[in-house]
């Protein structure tokens, strides 16, 4: 999760499970970098940094657009 990502991200994509951003569009670099690579990604959530925390378990799922929290850091759904 991250406002947006650039060039300079590439390199971490391969080590994530998913991408989730706050800003961005289907041709965006996280968008087109996620596809590549075969990683979910959902762009342009608008307010992911500030829902999620370091730590919640997520599932997301790029084709249908949605982030679900499954567990928070203080262990509350």
């Amino acid at each position: 999760m991250t406002n947006a990502t650039n060039i300079g991200w590439t390199i971490h994509f391969p080590k994530a499970a998913a991408i989730v951003t706050d800003i961005g569009a289907p041709l965006s670099h996280a968008a087109i970098v996620a596809r590549e690579f075969g990683i979910p990604a959902v762009v342009g959530c608008g307010n992911a940094t500030t829902v999620l925390k370091t730590g919640d378990i997520v599932t997301v799922n790029g084709t249908a657009g949605t982030v679900d929290i499954e567990d928070t850091v203080k262990g509350k759904k």
